[in-house]
């Protein structure tokens, strides 16, 4: 059983202190990297006094010695990353204690007999931290809940999203509450003031296995040859009201999320897929954001406001797209239409500096026990980009039209930025390509984007694309929220925010509570203001979580998919090159494992950092990134979430 004993003291006399994100390594040891710059703080084993990977940490620096890196110790702890931990429940002698899973967590949690809330040895279960103040002491806890066996398809699947704070289960307060507005659903009062737009061509387009439908599209042709394209999105806010249970909920979440085999919501059926959800044929409150444009995409008129509206069809993006390529069927000519003007915003978008930075999404055909089938890349078609282009218009306009001040005054909002890349990292992806033959220059410390998007088009039908694109978007700043406005970078707009989503993202629901206040002439004091930027904070930090799990689900599939084909061939691509061998990406599955060094018995491999290379001393073999190989699979540890391959 591992514990955290071992506590020295070192001379902190300078009491200089920072604060940030530690990462600790599989090994134990802890690092915070300095907010802006690339300089990051070592911590030994003996001076993280008890904070965990991801936690928000003050750090006291220690003096630095001269050729040695910059030494720290924690503080203090400012913020959990994990409300808990999930792992195997074990005992030794009449101690029991869980073995996380995370292999991040250097220290075993001790649970007394009397928390172990009918848990048996071996089983998978979440345990929640409730005493651990001495660093020198293993962690005391409580078992939370029992969630199976390991290596049970929905043991592993709750686990991943409990770990992160997501719960599938509502408080009961909170299903009552949503279960009373559902009951009532739309009366003549909430019809008071909204535009109804009811009688408008109307439709939703989203993924097949959609549950609930936050955004429509209305079409209406004008007698001036303008088009007045309605961009209608769920009136949560309407439903959703400030200090109830229900938005204290949403607010703890911050997000659906989405794992490779289920949706965990961020508000409860009876409104995500019910009265909130856009679902055809049934009347909707929405707030809506409608523009008259031209067929280049050019705004002549925009209107902003809550409206009542009717969906006729709710498309898939599978059959949309067949409309559209077929030329006929329900609502060709204003899928058409769309689909044009779509096509302008995009290129108006990359001419205006927009980067290219879509990527392949991952998803899996599970049997009936989460056993996964197959894998497969789902691709985009152009009914996908005729969403996206027109959510865009509305996210962009709206974050403009409230940048303006009213009567004088401005106004507090939440923006989703984007900033600028940071000039090392760019500095080292242009040495990166330049070893892979591409040579982009630097322009005041930055790769022009036109120059990124030309690249990428480039490469779109070679096999470093999606190597070279993952580098590229590891190169970029994470797009956040915050009522400080500085653009959005990778979209190219001045102006940006979420407001397209507010079924599956709290930030929105903030967005349309202050476009309300906005256009009512309601302002919000200014001392109020700090509660938005600490919120858009939260949200940011909840988003990151989300996608966290999202990314173990997928990795948990794919090495469980690869552990059923041990000593099956396959063909890949070379995705990374380090002194410890290589990682590989199957072409059909996108399932990376690794070759190590030590298993190269055919030769003596020396790692090449400059070229991204390593090459056999005797026989001269090269491998390089981006080189296609045969591999087969050798192993998958369900634990470690790796895989192993073997080149052959």
């Amino acid at each position: 059983m591992k514990n955290n004993k071992k506590e020295s003291r070192v001379n902190s006399s300078n009491n200089i202190h920072i604060e940030g994100i530690i990462t600790i390594s599989h090994r134990g040891l802890g690092s915070v990297r300095i907010k802006g710059q690339d300089d990051v703080i070592e911590i030994d084993h003996s001076f993280l006094k008890t904070a965990c990977h991801g936690d928000t940490v003050k750090i006291l620096l220690h003096p630095k010695k001269s050729g040695e890196n910059q030494t720290g110790e924690v503080s203090e702890i400012l913020r959990r990353s994990k409300k808990g931990y999930s792992g195997v429940l074990e005992k030794e002698n009449d101690t029991y204690f869980l073995i996380p899973s995370d292999l991040r967590m250097y220290a075993d949690i001790i649970i007394p007999s009397n928390n172990l809330n009918g848990a048996q040895i071996g089983q998978k279960i979440f345990v929640i931290i409730t005493d651990w103040k001495d660093a020198k002491k293993a962690p005391i806890g409580k078992v939370e809940k029992v969630l199976g066996m390991p290596m049970e398809h929905n043991a592993e699947m709750e686990a991943i999203a409990l770990e992160k704070g997501f719960n599938a289960s509502f408080p009961i307060e909170v299903i009552n509450e949503a279960k009373k507005i559902a009951i009532k659903g739309i009366e003549e009062i909430d019809l008071k003031n909204r535009r109804d737009v009811r009688d408008i061509t109307t439709f939703t387009i989203d993924p097949i296995d959609a549950k609930d439908f936050d955004d429509a599209i209305s079409f209406k042709k004008l007698l001036n040859g303008n088009y007045e394209i309605g961009i209608h999105i769920a009136d949560v806010s309407h439903y959703v009201k400030l200090k109830t249970e229900l938005d204290n909920e949403a607010q703890n979440r911050g997000t659906s999320v989405y794992l490779v085999d289920r949706t965990i919501p961020m508000l409860p059926e009876e409104l995500s897929n019910g009265l909130c959800s856009l679902n055809p044929n049934v009347d909707r409150l929405t707030f809506s954001a409608i523009f008259e444009l031209d067929i280049n995409g050019k705004i002549y008129k925009e209107w902003f406001g809550e409206t009542i509206i009717h969906s006729d069809k709710r498309f898939t993006y599978e059959n949309a797209q067949k409309i559209l390529d077929d030329k006929k069927g329900v609502f060709y000519q204003e899928l058409s239409t769309l689909n044009i003007i779509a096509k302008k915003l995009l290129k108006k978008r990359f001419d205006e500096g927009a980067i290219m930075l879509e990527q392949d999404e991952v998803k899996f055909k599970l049997d009936d026990k989460g056993v996964p089938l197959s894998v497969y890349t789902k691709t985009r078609g152009d009914t996908n980009k005729l969403v996206e282009e027109f959510m865009l218009i509305a996210n962009r306009s709206v974050a403009e039209y409230m940048s303006k001040k009213k009567n004088g005054v401005q106004g507090v909002f939440l923006y989703r930025i984007h900033d600028l890349p940071n000039k090392e990292k760019m500095k080292d992806l242009a040495t990166f390509l330049k070893r892979l033959g591409y040579h982009l220059k630097l322009k005041d410390g930055v790769i022009p984007s036109e120059e990124i998007n030309i690249l990428i088009r480039k490469l779109e039908h070679n096999p470093l694309r999606d190597t070279v694109h993952t580098a590229i978007i590891r190169t970029m700043a994470k797009a956040i929220y915050s009522t400080k406005n500085i653009g959005h970078y990778g979209l190219g707009f001045k102006f940006y925010t979420h407001f397209t989503s507010p079924i599956r993202r709290y930030p929105d629901v903030i967005v349309h509570r202050l476009l309300k206040d906005f256009i009512e002439d309601k302002a919000i004091p200014k001392e109020k203001w700090y509660e938005y930027e600490k919120m858009s904070q939260e949200a940011s930090s909840q988003e990151k979580e989300a996608a966290e799990a999202e990314r173990a689900s997928i990795k948990y599939k794919q090495v469980e998919y690869m552990s059923k084909r041990i000593g099956q061939n396959y063909e890949g691509i070379i995705t990374g090159v380090t002194e410890w061998g290589l990682y590989i990406e199957d072409k059909e599955t996108k399932c990376e494992g690794m070759v190590r060094m030590r298993d190269l018995k055919s030769d003596y491999y020396i790692f090449d950092k400059k070229y991204m290379s390593i090459r056999g001393q005797k026989t001269h073999k090269k491998y390089t990134l981006g080189d296609k190989v045969k591999f087969k699979v050798r192993g998958a540890d369900m634990n470690k979430k790796t895989i192993d391959y073997e080149l052959i």
